[in-house]
């Protein structure tokens, strides 16, 4: 029946509205155009300040609302595949961790702070591991702006290989306008996506105030069938929010922003699976929820000085997330007398955080050009620890006594700070040539907290543990809440350099040679000192984890000719990691813990290359080489990991990325696009190959992801403002493994891609 109903809304549609994805910026560029400059150059805020992308000397990859519509982006699973160099680890939904040049150790980030900075305009929305990260909606997005290689000097400590900024539309002043985008999908024969945007932009006062409003919503039903809860398609995902934006400018040189976010992603289930049970399967005693709610408010202040433009960006922002997973895996069949048994976490989490960031950029025509501010974080972030077993398993071995199906509750919170100052200078000797320096010092502090309260239930001295993987029932009797502890305030403060000299030898060629720095903050962990409640003789929780160490060496060309019809952009790279932060986890339990390892080193390269063969014809491909390994490692650093020295990190070794697309008018007032898109991404490692605390014993989840491609087909069909275009995505219905979790305790443990989905975009004014 669903699959009836989408093909009469496909149907009505290509009678209805006529829509089309127009070629890349480029396709409009007249072959006379001037070689150095064009009407069709990308502009780019990665230094701070506007500048063409062909001249910023930074890898970097910019994506403009018109190509994530093209293209059907609508969150990072699309960014990650379209950019060099870049693997996106999604092992659900709201879980996203990226991974660029090499720089993981493996695929999930438990416990470490990103190594790619997430920002959504001023706010850094990236945290560590274990956490959700909301996916956010990139509809009525001004830019997504990728930037590789280390990013400290101007976007701070958790930019160790790269930033990622999507930069939202500002209000129109001026004119008012709206935008409609729906997305109608099916994916298999009874799993229906729906996706819906619109936008409106009123201006109050002409030139002076304007107001911008942007919502959505998502039902996107599930592939995937959970056989622990008997639920059909159980990993659905709602997802609904929207912003609005207030634009003052009272004079020519002042402007005022506030905005205002909301954000709710609820998936029903994980998507990760368990390819033993068949394609599409997945097993837990409860749904795996990974769920996000997300309120942001900013006030951007922006002056214009006779030499400089002063920017103040106050946010904050209020973000709940639930963590709620099946363990079993922990204790599997045969481990222990009464295994596997009932056994889940259920952490709720609250983050608030501020963060203000003042900077001055010059806007004078000299030799010289600046940026220099100031940053300053603050966050809170409460964690709620309930430990879980289930009320059928409770009856069936006869354990008693607990108020619910909780045995141990434990409440937590921890503070972290950053306060930074940074700047960049550039001297010009010519049009030419330049040089530019920069420095970012930031001092980070962070400190965990057990607060007094919850429990943990026993019975003449004997946990939960012990009587369900004994087999013994018991009637719980003794509820012996935890106290109040602080932990030992962690602290780092460190530099973070750059310097790069760019030459152009013509008007159509830049070429730049960087050397930079990175570090991210120390980690203190959650549960330090704590010994295992399963086996008292397993390692106690060490402290955390010292800042690491990055040096990154990069040369690159950035070349544009024949008025932007032939472009191509390379770089080349050499990375130096050192004091790696890496997560371990402990055997009896499998609790995670930070940890600090020895060195690795990453070697690749990364190109793209666009071309405008003839009018209506848009080429593009890009692709990476790396090669990333572990290079120094003491015995105790292997013992504590799991890492082997000259082991491959977690990141592919080829990946990349082709895009053709034709433009032709299908009547006289009817533009018609064919287009295909792939990509390509090599095998890689899920984590380190031994067991840690046991680096004997090879670890029983590790794997590597298949090597995999993906093609997604479209036509677009465009009359005036209306617009519609049919797409199919994984054309060949790939099933390959793209993700592995690296920890024991999940029994659904691989990643997949959506299975084929055929679809329609229906656009008013896009």
């Amino acid at each position: 029946m669903k699959a009836k109903l989408f093909a009469s809304a496909c149907a009505s549609a290509l009678f209805a509205i006529p829509a089309g994805a127009a070629a890349q910026d480029a396709a409009e560029a007249s072959p006379q155009a001037d070689a150095g400059q064009d009407s069709n150059d990308i502009i780019v805020t990665a230094t701070r300040r506007e500048e063409r992308i062909q001249d910023v000397p930074i890898s970097i990859s910019a994506f403009s609302q018109e190509e994530l519509t093209d293209k059907g982006i609508v969150g990072y699973e699309g960014i990650g595949r379209e950019t060099p160099g870049v693997v996106l680890n999604k092992p659900t939904a709201n879980f996203n961790n990226f991974t660029a040049r090499g720089i993981a150790t493996n695929g999930y980030n438990a416990n470490l702070q990103s190594s790619v900075a997430i920002y959504i305009d001023e706010l850094p929305v990236s945290t560590i591991g274990n956490t959700t990260v909301v996916d956010p909606n990139l509809f009525d997005v001004e830019r997504v702006e990728f930037l590789r290689g280390p990013q400290g000097t101007l976007f701070g400590s958790g930019s160790l290989s790269g930033a990622m900024r999507i930069l939202q539309k500002s209000p129109d002043l001026n004119d008012f306008d709206t935008a409609v985008l729906v997305d109608l999908g099916l994916t298999g024969s009874d799993s229906f996506r729906q996706r819906y945007n619109a936008m409106v932009n009123i201006p109050l006062a002409e030139d002076k105030l304007a107001l911008r409003v942007v919502g959505f919503y998502r039902d996107e039903e599930g592939y995937l069938d959970n056989v622990g809860t008997g639920v059909k398609n159980s990993n659905t995902l709602i997802d609904y929010g929207g912003r609005a934006t207030l634009l003052w400018r009272p004079t020519d040189r002042l402007s005022i922003k506030l905005l205002g976010s909301y954000e709710y992603s609820n998936p029903k289930d994980s998507s990760l699976t368990s390819p033993s049970l068949g394609r599409n399967k997945r097993i837990s005693d409860e749904p795996d929820r990974f769920t996000g709610k997300q309120f942001i408010a900013n006030a951007t202040i922006d002056y214009e000085f006779d030499f400089a433009k002063l920017t103040s960006s106050s946010t904050y922002s209020d973000f709940d997330q639930r963590f709620y997973v099946d363990l079993a895996g922990t204790f599997p069949p045969g481990s222990f007398p009464g295994a596997p048994i009932a056994f889940g976490l259920d952490a709720d989490a609250y983050d608030k955080v501020f963060v203000q960031e003042t900077r001055l950029a010059s806007t004078l025509g000299g030799p010289f050009q600046f940026v220099i501010g100031g940053f300053y974080l603050d966050r809170r972030r409460d964690v709620d620890y309930f430990y879980r077993s289930n009320p059928a398993f409770l009856a069936a071995r006869g354990i008693t006594g607990l108020p619910d199906k909780y045995f141990q509750k434990q409440y937590t919170h921890s503070l972290s700070k950053e306060i930074a100052g940074f700047g960049e200078l550039t001297y010009r000797f010519s049009d030419k040539f330049w040089l530019t320096g920069g420095m970012r010092y930031g001092e980070t502090s962070a400190q965990g907290f057990t607060e007094a309260g919850g429990y943990l239930a026993t019975a003449f001295g004997f946990n939960y543990y012990d009587y369900a993987l004994l087999g013994l029932p018991v009637n719980f009797d003794t509820f012996t809440p935890y106290a109040a502890v602080e932990g030992v305030k962690a602290k780092g403060s460190k530099p973070s350099w750059k310097a790069s000299a760019t030459f152009k030898p013509s008007d159509a060629l830049t070429t730049y040679a960087t050397f930079s720095t990175g570090f991210r903050a120390p980690i203190v962990n959650a549960f330090a000192g704590r010994p295992s409640l399963v086996d008292p003789n397993d390692l106690t929780i060490p402290f955390g984890a010292s800042s690491d160490d990055l040096k990154s060496y990069e040369i690159g060309a950035k070349g544009r000719w024949l008025g932007g019809r032939v472009s191509m952009n390379v770089a080349f790279y050499q990375i130096d990691w050192n004091n790696i932060q890496a997560q371990a986890n402990r055997v009896s339990d499998s609790v995670q813990f930070a940890t600090n390892i020895g060195a690795a080193r990453s070697k690749g390269f990364e190109f793209e290359i666009g071309v405008i063969p003839a009018t209506g014809w848009a080429i593009g491909v890009n692709g990476a080489y790396n090669d990333a390994k572990i290079t120094k490692l003491s015995p105790e650093e292997a013992a504590i990991s799991g890492a082997v020295l000259g082991h491959r990190l977690s990141a592919p070794r080829i990946q990349g990325s082709a895009y053709i697309a034709y433009s032709f008018n299908l009547a006289s007032d009817v533009e018609a696009t064919l287009a295909a898109n792939a990509q390509h991404i090599g095998s890689y490692n899920s984590s380190f190959p031994n067991t840690p605390g046991n680096p004997n014993l090879p670890l029983s989840t590790f794997g590597k992801t298949d090597a995999y491609s993906n093609v997604n087909l479209s036509l677009g069909l465009k009359k005036g403002d209306m617009s519609a275009q049919f797409y199919v995505e994984n054309l060949f219905d790939d099933h390959s493994i793209t993700y592995i979790h690296p920890e024991a305790f999940l029994v659904s443990r691989f990643g997949t891609m959506r299975p084929r989905t055929f679809g329609v975009r229906l656009g008013y004014s896009l």
